[in-house]
């Protein structure tokens, strides 16, 4: 368990929010590798973060167990409301997460936290109401192209898996609209491509999502189809280290410092895909105010993102490429934006 320090983010010290005095919301960001939950108390217009805690996902075998310690000496006769972002699909305030074998339900989180007032929001849901109140400073522009347009936006984040969201426009307001986009179909545009749908049919024969290879999993599967094809050669180091820990930290530490010949192909070529399907989503949603990624993975591979090859495959859409060109694409460098979003939401809908 990490305690995380307890100064505000920018994007919440922004005046001209009008919140009801004395509430305390509970909220969290639920993912497959971490969970943040924060509690935040507003004194009229005035917003102040009590506690806030980074936990191992893993270390919990449910969800109940991991906020039971969150909560062990927080008196929650005080809670006005919680807001959950969490990895999964969400049906009537109930969850069965993607990547962990926890179950969700308001209900439940709602007696242990003496609140009637509880939300469950798709974890992409929640990251869209965050990058809404997010301050300039916390993107990177990936379009040397882009114009400032008004209209709706698209979200994707890859982290352990891949999330997709759409924030609709009509005119006068935003509508987030949760989806689960990141497990379509994923469509080779290459040979190379080609060749590596068919080694990961050998491993998911049934279905291969674009989550397969746009994830810190689908890092390691496509650095493990290089290797497969002989691309380079294995740096032994590379490979203990990957045995050691996480190994799609390992693959992109080393593919962002240049280091291992795999490493670098393998982050390039998951650049390209992660292009490729933010463009495909642009296509079905027509994102002018730009297309927003977001997730664990974006910012820790800043650098190679920057070099091209992201819009490359982002573009690479034939005679619909001039209508991506101009749309501003942007990572987002929060690391705790669907965790802001969680609280954006339970402000509004609490007003």
């Amino acid at each position: 368990m990490i305690h995380a320090g307890l100064s505000l983010p920018d994007s919440l010290q922004t005046p001209g929010v009008k919140i009801r005095a004395r509430q305390v919301c509970l909220a969290g960001d639920v993912g497959g590798t971490k969970t943040i939950l924060a509690l935040f108390e507003t004194d009229s217009d005035e917003l102040k973060c009590l506690k806030k805690e980074q936990f191992s996902s893993a270390d919990y075998q449910t969800f109940t167990e991991l906020l039971a310690s969150f909560l062990t000496d927080a008196d929650c006769t005080q809670i006005t409301a919680v807001c959950i972002g969490v990895a999964g699909i969400v049906i009537n305030g109930r969850c069965e997460t993607t990547n962990l074998p926890w179950v969700l339900s308001s209900k439940d989180i709602g007696e242990r936290a003496n609140t009637q007032n509880v939300w469950l929001l798709n974890d992409l849901e929640a990251t869209a109401w965050g990058l809404l109140s997010l301050p300039e400073h916390n993107f990177v522009e990936l379009n040397p192209d882009a114009q400032r347009q008004q209209g709706s936006i698209a979200v994707l984040a890859a982290g352990t898996g891949l999330g997709e969201a759409i924030i609709a426009w009509d005119g006068a307001t935003h509508h987030v609209i949760a989806s689960e986009g990141g497990h379509v179909d994923f469509a080779p545009n290459s040979e190379q491509e080609m060749a590596l749908l068919d080694y990961m049919r050998e491993k998911y024969p049934e279905h291969v999502s674009c989550e397969r290879l746009i994830s810190g999993e689908g890092l390691v599967n496509i650095y493990q189809f290089l290797k497969h094809i002989n691309h380079a050669a294995t740096a032994p180091e590379i490979e203990r280290q990957m045995n050691e820990r996480d190994p799609a930290a390992v693959i992109g530490e080393a593919g962002v410092a240049g280091s291992d010949a795999l490493c670098v192909e393998a982050l390039t070529l998951f650049c390209r895909l992660y292009g490729s399907e933010s463009g495909n989503l642009a296509l079905k949603c027509l994102p002018y105010a730009g297309v927003y990624l977001a997730g664990g993975i974006g910012a820790k591979i800043l650098p190679v993102l920057q070099q091209g090859e992201f819009m490359r495959g982002f573009l690479a859409k034939g005679r619909c490429r001039t209508i991506l060109q101009k749309i501003s694409v942007k990572v987002c460098t929060n690391p705790e934006v669907a965790l802001l979003g969680a609280l954006s939401y339970a402000q509004k809908t609490l007003r």
